[in-house]
């Protein structure tokens, strides 16, 4: 599903641009602060309706401009092109379209640009809270499972009815019964759809991270958020004085976490900084490789924002050869461009971009 098609405008310090990248591979290279991460910012945007960079809206709209919007053209397999926009403004409101038609879900977008973000702050997939991992496990749920996303925000509702109520502090438990049963049902079925995604995830992982880096003892393990003997219901029936006097629900599937360790060790706490950085490369290139073999057969589009740092080039070219051959569309940001001319096949559709005080110039 690649970007045939890319408008850019108003998006940090990059000029008003469209651009025409290739399906496969588009390298952007350029100084620090010239743009290029900006550009991936931009597609981010499209793709999610958020930036990677900031919480807040405002930092990435130019300045003197009241929002940004970001444009696309989608090839897609056996169907027309597909065409997607996004209109953001500094109040945090949008406006999405998708083939000339307003959206109100920002799932919308996701769904049809599924993207994989590897940059700097992936490290946090490992050394981060649990809810970073929480939120890569769902993202390869909710693109391989339909029931996933309406199953969730039942979750999400109940859960905050339940907490509501929990503070009020003493409260009739049958005030909460309705709501807890709700809460079960939904909560089990979210742990039903991650365990089976899970059981898929795995030997991919496995298989990719065998390609970037030898690791003995390496497990990848998933935990659900509550007692693995008990169900839901009775562990938040044990547990509902001390949610009580707490004022919110301690076990479920919000407390849900993948760990990877080491011969029982935390692996983000073991591994080197570069050994950290290939394992979090091969959980993303492994959810691309499973959503294409096993999932909508949708592409991925891969946002990876300098990738030279801190591998050396046998490892850049492993990496380079993975990302081929999930045949995918790949944007790189790089200072330089050439220690990544020669990691691709001659075969392989290459577009270079360089990018200099916010103009964009296709140089090949």
């Amino acid at each position: 599903m690649p970007l045939k098609r890319l408008s850019v405008t108003a998006v940090r310090n990059l000029h008003p641009v469209t651009l025409f990248p290739s399906p496969r591979i588009n390298l952007l290279s350029g100084e620090n602060g010239s743009g290029k991460t900006s550009l991936l910012e931009a597609v981010h945007i499209l793709g999610l309706a958020r930036s990677f960079r900031s919480t807040r809206l405002q930092p990435v709209i130019q300045y003197e401009q009241n929002a940004c919007t970001v444009f696309a053209e989608i090839e897609r397999p056996e169907v027309p092109l597909c065409s997607m926009g996004i209109t953001r403004n500094k109040q945090a409101e949008y406006e999405i379209r998708i083939n000339g038609q307003n959206v109100k879900s920002t799932a919308q977008l996701a769904e049809t640009l599924p993207l994989q973000l590897i940059n700097p702050d992936s490290f946090r997939l490992l050394e981060g809270a649990p809810k970073q991992r929480r939120q890569y496990l769902d993202w390869g749920v909710f693109h391989v499972e339909h029931r996933f996303l309406a199953t969730w925000q039942r979750l999400q509702k109940s859960l905050k009815q339940r907490n509501s109520l929990l503070r009020r502090g003493r409260i009739e438990r049958s005030l909460l019964s309705p709501w807890e049963a709700e809460l079960v049902a939904a909560g089990e079925q979210i742990d039903l759809f991650r365990r089976d995604y899970i059981s898929q995830l795995k030997p991919v992982f496995e298989a990719v991270l065998s390609e970037l880096l030898q690791l003995d003892g390496l497990s990848l393990s998933y935990y659900r958020g509550w007692d693995k003997d008990r169900s839901l219901a009775e562990v938040l029936d044990s547990q509902f004085e001390r949610d009580l006097s707490i004022g919110h629900t301690q076990s479920g599937p919000q407390r849900g976490d993948l760990r990877l360790r080491i011969q029982g060790l935390n692996a983000a706490e073991v591994l080197s900084r570069g050994q950290q950085k290939l394992v979090v490369c091969a959980l993303k290139l492994a959810q691309g490789r499973l959503l294409k073999e096993f999932g909508r057969q949708q592409d991925c589009v891969f946002l990876v924002d300098d990738l030279p740092s801190e591998l050396d080039q046998r490892h850049r070219q492993a990496l380079c050869s993975l990302l081929e051959s999930l045949d995918c569309q790949v944007f790189i940001t790089c200072v330089e461009a050439e220690p990544l001319l020669n990691c691709w096949k001659k075969e392989t559709p290459l577009s270079m971009f360089h990018v200099e005080h916010g103009h964009i110039v296709q140089t090949e």
